[in-house]
């Protein structure tokens, strides 16, 4: 999370970047070359700094950003960067981070433009899933000794032509290595598809997959609650006995016999 003058400069930028897809700009050729900026500024600290210091003013580090971008990404791209360059960033690591976010909104608002956000969301996580449940997989996407782009083209083998482009291209960024891991990655690919769509991710766990009722009423309740849309990620976990536990960001609400289990337990003991 951004804070002060980079999240100011953040919020800007994003309303930039949604309104360019939303009136028709390629949203995935857009989030292609920020995440190749990001990329270049992640990798060239000297760079990066350069595009930063508030000693210097906007019109030079915007100049220079043009500069070093304009030839190698779209222009739409290449103007977003020039701006973020010529804003305020609280740290020079801000704006390598702002630009890869920048570019999830943008792939993600492209798929919502075409009907596909729903799909691009419920893909991100299932792949997420995935991995966290099969270990040969995380592996291989977690190996120091494996380039970026082998783990990228692995990730293209699994998702090509069975998920939507835009869930293809945000994994294959996932699988970058600038997080702590792809599922952190992709955690937070998530809630920045659902923020940037104005809805809420819920991540429920439960013994038994919930009917198609059942999900459509809790969504009803939680939305409700959190006065927007939520969109519901369930895990189906076995060790939570029956009940339900509810992620809604930092909040959470534990339901489970087996969480009742384990108080009843501590207060036999206490």
């Amino acid at each position: 999370m951004m804070h002060g003058s980079s999240a100011d400069s953040l919020t800007r930028l994003t309303d930039q970047v949604v309104g360019a897809v939303d009136g028709g700009a390629d949203g995935a050729e857009i989030g292609t070359g920020l995440f190749a900026a990001s990329g270049v500024l992640v990798d060239e600290p000297s760079l990066r700094r350069a595009l930063t210091d508030p000693s210097t003013e906007a019109a030079g580090r915007t100049g220079l950003a043009e500069a070093v971008f304009g030839k190698h990404v779209s222009d739409a791209a290449a103007s977003i960067v020039a701006q973020a360059a010529g804003l305020r960033w609280v740290s020079s690591s801000d704006l390598g981070r702002a630009l890869e976010q920048l570019g999830v909104i943008a792939i993600v608002r492209a798929a919502d433009r075409e009907g596909a956000g729903d799909r691009v969301e419920a893909e991100l996580f299932g792949f997420g899933r995935t991995v966290t449940e099969h270990h040969d997989l995380r592996s291989a996407l977690s190996d120091p000794a494996r380039s970026v782009a082998d783990k990228q083209a692995l990730v293209h083998s699994l998702l090509d032509g069975k998920a939507h482009p835009g869930t293809v291209m945000l994994v294959e960024q996932a699988a970058g290595g600038r997080h702590l891991t792809l599922t952190n990655a992709i955690d937070t690919f998530v809630e920045l598809a659902a923020g940037s769509r104005d809805r809420v991710v819920a991540t429920v766990r439960v013994a038994q997959p919930l009917g198609a009722d059942e999900e459509k009423r809790l969504a009803a309740a939680l939305s409700a609650q959190y006065d927007r849309t939520v969109h519901i990620n369930t895990v189906v976990d076995p060790s939570v006995l029956g009940g339900i536990h509810v992620t809604v960001g930092d909040e959470v609400v534990d339901g489970t016999v087996s969480s009742r289990l384990a108080e009843a337990g501590r207060r036999l003991a206490g």
